[in-house]
């Protein structure tokens, strides 16, 4: 079923779900990842009372179907997104994924899992190294860039980091000197932190990450696994984006008008 046309049952995935109509992939791609587009938006309101934030257009098109279009510019070719707020919006409009030349899975979310939570829901569908996006960001971090550091640092987890001088509201990655993440703080106070270095929300991670996150229960990357894959001297690495790339966050009501206006003409 294409774009439009009616409405999909979710798909939760499981392993017969993962193993049917599996691509392979090219060597030395990525070919799976998750978008987490299930956050309700409330500091967004009225804005998302009746559409989901990943669906808020900018500059003509659904800020989700952006991320979309970005994931498969890259080669990806199969994508889950979980679901919660509105969810038929996001279904009725994507289908099955072949109109933007790619594979969707829908995972629902009656309650909130978080954004590790979510992850950890569709294990079976991560069996090779994956991307993570957070699709209430805009971003043009080279995905290919971004694989390769992960491949050539041997690492578990990668994070792409975006300088920002007002970190309050991000998480926040402090390196070492050869861009292994040392700590990671969740939305710090003032003082708490000396970087400047913020999650861009792009993750490569490697299957073992499931194993840290609990089954069933709310959990998020940056409060919760990062740290914990930390505690445990995994090789968690952060990918510092070049001045060619850029991220626009969309937090508040102001955000969107000013991402909107910035992205206006673009395609």
């Amino acid at each position: 079923m294409t774009a439009g046309q009616g409405s999909l049952d979710f798909n939760e995935g499981g392993p017969a779900a993962a193993d049917r109509g599996q691509v392979p992939a090219a060597p030395g791609r990525i070919i799976r990842a998750m978008l987490l587009a299930a956050g309700q938006g409330t500091r967004l309101w009225p804005l998302t009372e009746s559409v989901p934030k990943s669906m808020l257009p900018v500059a003509g098109k659904p800020l989700l179907q952006r991320n979309v279009e970005y994931l498969a510019r890259f080669g990806l070719q199969e994508v889950a997104i979980n679901l919660h707020h509105r969810p038929e919006a996001i279904m009725r409009h994507f289908g099955d994924g072949a109109d933007y030349g790619l594979r969707i899975r829908y995972s629902h979310e009656p309650h909130l899992l978080g954004t590790a939570g979510a992850v950890k829901k569709l294990e079976a569908f991560f069996t090779e190294t994956f991307l993570v996006l957070y699709s209430d960001n805009l971003t043009t971090c080279d995905l290919d860039r971004l694989h390769a550091f992960h491949t050539e640092k041997a690492a578990v987890a990668t994070v792409a980091l975006f300088g920002r001088e007002n970190v309050g509201q991000s998480g926040v990655a402090e390196l070492d000197g050869n861009d292994r993440i040392v700590r990671f703080v969740e939305k710090p106070g003032a003082g708490e932190t000396a970087s400047h270095w913020v999650s861009a929300g792009v993750l490569v991670l490697e299957p073992r990450v499931l194993d840290v996150i609990p089954t069933g229960q709310a959990t998020d990357f940056g409060r919760d696994v990062l740290p914990a894959l930390l505690a445990r001297g995994y090789p968690v690495y952060g990918y510092c984006m070049g001045q060619d790339e850029s991220l626009w966050w969309i937090d508040t009501p102001g955000d969107y008008h000013r991402v909107c206006a910035i992205w206006e003409g673009r395609n």
